[in-house]
Formats: C-alpha cells, structure tokens, sequence
C-alpha cells in the first residue's frame, strides 16, 4: 500500500496540530472533514472556516474524489489539510453585504485563490497578465494553503463562484470542475487545425476530454487499457483503441493528442502516436519523476502544452445543454464519514468517479451560530 488509511474523530483542541493547517478557521461549531497528514486520510471534527469580507461560506451537497487527491496522499504538494476539490454546494453565509444575492444559490467553485480573493490590493504580475491561475500568491483548494471540499463546509472567495443552473442536477454539477479543465484544451489549441485527435487514457478526465473535443467537431480515439472504460466511451459513440494492440501504436498518426493516463507511461506513447510538428497536450498530474526521453519532441518538432484548469462557463453551458453529461461515470456515492473507504475504493480496477455526500452533522449548529453574529 502508498499509504495507510485511519478513520478516527477527535477534537481540534486535543490535537493542535491539526490547527496549524486550518487557517481560516473560527471555534465556534465543529463540522466533519477528511484531512489528509503524512500520507493517512482520517475524518475528524473541526471547527467551521471563518469568513472574510468578500468570501462566501458554502454547505458541500457532493464533492468528487480526483485523482489529484490520491496523488496527494502519495506526498504530491506535500499537502496537510482538507482534501477535495470537485464540488458542488449551497451558499449559507457570506462576509460582505454585497454579496448577499448569493445566499441560497447553488454554486461550484473555481479553485484557485489568487490576489483578487485574497484581498491583496496590488495584483502579482501574473494576475496582472490576466492568468490569476498561475498567481505568485495562489492558495489551490484542497491541494495549497487552503482547506478543500472533502468537508460539510468550505469557505471560498465570492469571485471564485458560479451559480447552478436550476436544472443540473448535483450528479452533474460536480463535475464542473474536471470539466473547465477539459474545456481548458480548447482555450490553448487552435481545433480548427486539427481533423482527428487521440486522448490516451480511460480514466475521469479522459472520459470528459474525450466529450469535449468531440463537441467541438473532432474525429477523437480513447486510448486505453481497460475494456469497461473504453466501454463507457463507445457508449457515447467515441471510438476506441485497446492497449497494447499495435493499432493504439501506429506511429505518426495524430495532428494532436491528449496524455491523460495519470502516469508517466503515457508520455512514451503520446510521443509515438503524435505525427511530425503535431501538437501533443499533457494534463498528467502524478508524483515522482518522470523517467522518458524525450528527443521524439526535438525529432519530430513536437509542440507540446501542459494544460491545468479551465473556464467554468464553458463547462456549465456544456452540462446545462446536455451535450456533455458526466453522469454515467459515477461508480459510486459514500457518505463524508466513509471518506477513507471511499478512496480506498476509488483505486479499485474498473472504478470511475466515486463522491462524497456530507451528512447534516452541526448544520442546525451553524444557522444558529450564524443568525446569533449577524442579529438575524
């Protein structure tokens, strides 16, 4: 096993150490969350986030278990906190009198923290460039600095959000996140260039960057090694190609391809498939070095773009049209205080998407605690 798994519930005061990776925290009423501390995963009691102006603070209807957060149980980031960063929740509180319109809105929310949310006046210089989600100053939900979604609650900045549409379902809407990344392609690539596209790997991601490209008029192949995902794909009328078959090896083949498998293996492959002065996107995120050569890129003039989060509108049209629904690859819904099961299972061989369902541990604690502040 990369890690061990412990399901425990303590106190923060008996725990202090806890504290220190919770820094935006008040003591007023506990909630439930999954953290994550030298590579375990235990569902423990902490205490509520607290508000900033301009922040909002939402209660989790459904958080996504990525492959990022298995990662980072592995030592990726080298993160100690509150997992999670796929989620779709209800706004119950906010920071600021403006924002006001926001509560009781269903909303996902945009990962990255950069100086606009986080109250810095002077904007870094890539904020400054228009990329926040590159901010010198950036926090990453459930991944840097700040506590994810693997919670009852979490506290985001107003900026950060995106209502619902009434008619997606919370099945759907938490998808909005790995969507946005998938949509991300389609912001770096000129598809116009393109005629066929090749993304290798089977996995969530895949299965959604797979939908994406084919919406937007490509002739798109999944690569992969396992016959129930490539299922799930043909299902959806996406062809497929089955590893290690010599026909998923054909060299030269794709104007452009998406490395997706979620290890450095499918680097090798991509550099085969992809024709001379193709394009080559990788959105592999995995800990530890990669150990390939690279020349082919040199040789064959390759470009190659690494691809990271992507724009939430365009995700949220995507789901609210219809053309995209990700609901099919859910495997599997626990309960928040089944965390550690959850994750456990999510590794299993043949597992899509797996969520998280919160429970209404100190909900009522909250509404009364927040009427009590505020006068209401």
């Amino acid at each position: 096993m990369p890690f061990a798994f412990a399901r425990t519930a303590f106190s923060l005061s008996c725990h202090g150490r806890i504290a220190r990776h919770t820094c935006l925290c008040s003591n007023a009423f506990p909630m439930l969350a999954a953290i994550t501390n030298r590579k375990r995963v235990a569902v423990v009691q902490k205490s509520l986030p607290r508000l900033r102006p301009g922040w909002a603070f939402a209660r989790v209807r459904l958080a996504g278990i990525c492959n990022t957060d298995i990662e980072i149980l592995r030592g990726y980031h080298n993160f100690h906190g509150t997992l999670g960063h796929e989620f779709v929740g209800e706004v119950v509180s906010v920071g600021s009198a403006k924002d006001r319109d926001w509560i009781g809105r269903r909303v996902v929310g945009e990962i990255n923290l950069a100086c606009a949310g986080l109250g810095f006046r002077k904007p870094c210089r890539f904020c400054r460039r228009g990329i926040p989600t590159q901010c010198a100053r950036r926090r990453v939900l459930g991944m840097i600095g700040h506590d994810g979604a693997f919670a009852e609650y979490l506290a985001l900045p107003v900026v950060n959000l995106h209502r619902v549409p009434n008619h997606i379902p919370d099945e759907a809407a938490v998808f909005t996140e790995p969507l946005a990344a998938a949509c991300e392609i389609l912001e770096q690539v000129k598809i116009g260039e393109h005629r066929n596209a090749a993304v290798i790997g089977d996995g969530k991601l895949a299965q959604l960057i797979v939908r994406v490209l084919r919406e937007a008029g490509l002739r798109v192949v999944m690569i992969g090694k396992h016959a129930s995902k490539l299922r799930l794909a043909r299902l959806a009328d996406i062809a497929t190609l089955k590893l290690p078959s010599s026909a998923a090896r054909r060299p030269d083949v794709f104007s452009l391809t998406v490395e997706a498998t979620g290890s450095s293996s499918g680097l090798i492959l991509a550099q085969q498939i992809t024709a001379p002065r193709g394009t080559l996107v990788l959105k592999s995120t995995f800990h530890g070095a990669a150990n390939v050569e690279t020349w082919p890129i040199v040789v064959k003039e390759l470009t190659v773009i690494g691809s990271r989060c992507g724009p939430f509108p365009r995700a949220l049209a995507l789901l609210s049209s219809g053309r995209v629904d990700p609901q099919p690859l859910i495997s599997r819904v626990f309960s928040l205080t089944d965390a550690a099961k959850a994750i456990r299972y999510a590794q299993g061989r043949g597992v899509m998407k797996v969520l998280l369902r919160p429970g209404s541990f100190g909900k009522e604690q909250f509404h009364l605690s927040f009427r009590s502040r505020h006068g209401e």
